[in-house]
């Protein structure tokens, strides 16, 4: 099962690696984006972020895949963008909670700052709509496991959004 689904564009780093890693006792982390699991330097590098544990860099299809052939192993699913996710959800992944960590702005793009450590564009907020549709009309935002959830819908009308 996965038990905590983060998106977030940054993937596996200290914060990922260590706090969550453990706050949500996983047996594995799996990146998932299809792009990354295409580029070999990152599928050799990230699982390196975060020796010592068992770490897998999917596409979104074999995500899907794994996680419902090894529905009693204890995942922490890392998604690169809300898309990844929303995927996962629409194919019915059993997930636990769902959790917008970080989006760095992506240079480009008409992005605004949601949160200190989020940027959304118009897109992304229909995708985190729909996410939230999807999951019973919540979605939440938290940095790390100590920190208090915010409402991200919330915070994305908030921001204009």
């Amino acid at each position: 099962m996965i038990k905590h689904l983060r998106i977030d564009n940054r993937l596996i780093h200290g914060q990922v690696a260590v706090t969550w890693k453990n706050h949500i006792g996983a047996q594995a982390i799996i990146v998932t984006n299809d792009k990354v699991a295409a580029d070999p330097i990152q599928k050799m590098a990230l699982p390196m972020a975060a020796r010592g544990s068992k770490v897998l860099v999917y596409a979104v299809q074999e995500t899907i895949d794994y996680a419902k052939a090894n529905p009693n192993e204890t995942m922490f699913v890392i998604c690169k963008h809300p898309e990844d996710a929303l995927a996962l959800i629409e194919a019915g992944c059993d997930i636990e909670h769902v959790n917008v960590g970080n989006a760095a702005p992506i240079a480009g793009t008409k992005y605004v700052m949601v949160t200190k450590s989020i940027a959304a564009t118009a897109e992304d907020a229909v995708v985190y709509r729909k996410i939230a549709e999807l999951r019973g009309g919540t979605l939440r935002s938290r940095m790390v496991p100590t920190a208090e959830e915010i409402d991200f819908l919330k915070a994305l009308a908030d921001a204009g959004l």
